[in-house]
């Protein structure tokens, strides 16, 4: 190394006991897509809302654990290991949640968060730490999870919104309230990358699973082929055109936690959770793909893809500055489809929908294309290892 220059940091990676935990993360996802399938309408989706999202925060909160931490030591990967065994009792408890198991979820929930709690924040001087961020927040949210535990029905759901609700504010609290840190981008990025991979994943085993247990037709086999097709066009959109820009933002912005906040925290949040809405549509299409849907299961499939789209728009603003018109024209054609699913053949509607889905990520190429010269402007993935390998210092403090 030349004198003067600065050390080069090697940039963290994902580690086996990430991937590890994430496994019971997919079957979390399962439980989820069981339960806003039990429940079409909005009233069940807000329900299935509610639940998504402190466990949505409890994977947040352990990738950024392990993003801060080295955790080859004994302790550390133990700790990871038990967070694992959390997450699957919880995802056990999800479809009975707001009946006889309620208790459990929340007791789990909370022993979870609690470990977690000491695991990232031993050693850590600011004592504000404790009630902000991603770790400390169920201090404020535990209570109202508890007594929403011990009540039946609406009650229930009211305090255990008010925590959903807190949980999302808590990032926003944090960023006045405790120095913010940075993230190693590779690091970080990748894995919310690998949680999209999971929840397009899981659509896919839900789709094989109804399709296994429905006779073989070959009508059948061109739906379960469209939903293919639909999952692998929000793949190719997101991983081509999305995922390698974000870690690129993330390198260059000065104010890093702002940005991470946006288009990682909040913005895989509704990307997920679009995703899961629209396997539950596409699961019906594929058992009954000459039948019309219904209007929930369009609402399901097609605001699913919807809100995956928005979100895509609104990451590209974060960091462009730039409205993306196509991308908005996709959203407003998926609402238009949502209808007009109701009157023509499932299968129909979903061929509709990939061209949507198709004609975006063609146009996202094209513009990829003609900037792709500009220094000013990330550019896609090279390559599929482009998660894994250096490509420059890690920028972490």
């Amino acid at each position: 190394m030349a004198a003067g220059d600065a050390p080069r940091i090697t940039p963290k990676i994902v580690i086996w006991e990430e991937l590890f935990f994430d496994l019971t993360f997919v079957f979390a996802l399962m439980q989820f897509t069981h339960l806003l399938h039990d429940y079409h309408g909005w009233w069940g989706v807000g329900r299935t809302l509610i639940l998504f999202i402190p466990v949505y925060w409890a994977w947040g909160g352990v990738t950024l654990y392990a993003n801060q931490r080295d955790l080859r030591s004994p302790f550390d990967r133990l700790g990871v290991l038990l967070l694992g065994l959390g997450s699957l009792l919880m995802a056990l408890a999800v479809p009975h949640a707001y009946d006889d198991l309620g208790l459990l979820f929340v007791s789990i929930y909370l022993a979870s968060r609690a470990l977690l709690s000491v695991l990232a924040l031993r050693g850590l001087p600011d004592w504000r730490h404790v009630f902000v961020g991603p770790y400390g927040v169920f201090l404020l949210t535990g209570p109202l999870l508890l007594a929403g535990a011990f009540l039946d029905g609406t009650p229930r759901i009211a305090f255990w919104a008010a925590a959903a609700t807190i949980d999302l504010l808590s990032p926003w609290a944090a960023r006045h309230l405790v120095a913010q840190r940075r993230t190693q981008p590779l690091h970080y990025t990748h894995r919310y990358g690998l949680l999209i991979i999971l929840v397009l994943g899981e659509s896919m085993i839900q789709i094989g699973m109804v399709a296994a247990e429905a006779p073989q037709t070959a009508l059948r086999l061109v739906a379960v082929a469209a939903a293919y097709a639909v999952a692998a066009g929000l793949w190719w959109t997101y991983f081509s055109y999305g995922l390698p820009d974000f870690r690129r933002a993330l390198e260059r912005a000065t104010d890093q936690a702002d940005l991470r906040r946006a288009i990682l925290i909040y913005g895989h949040l509704f990307f997920s959770f679009g995703v899961v809405a629209a396997s539950v549509g596409l699961s019906d299409m594929v058992m009954e793909p000459v039948d019309a849907l219904r209007f929930h299961q369009g609402m399901l499939l097609f605001g699913g893809c919807g809100l995956f789209l928005l979100t895509f728009a609104y990451t590209r603003w974060r960091i462009y500055h730039k409205i993306s018109w196509t991308c908005l024209g996709a959203v407003v054609a998926c609402l238009g489809l949502a209808p007009l699913a109701t009157v023509i053949p499932a299968i129909a509607a979903v061929g509709a929908l990939i061209v949507v889905i198709g004609l975006t990520a063609t146009r996202e190429e094209l513009v990829k294309r003609r900037h792709s010269g500009e220094a000013d402007l990330p550019t896609a993935a090279t390559g599929p290892d482009e998660g894994w390998i250096d490509r420059g210092p890690a920028h972490a403090e």
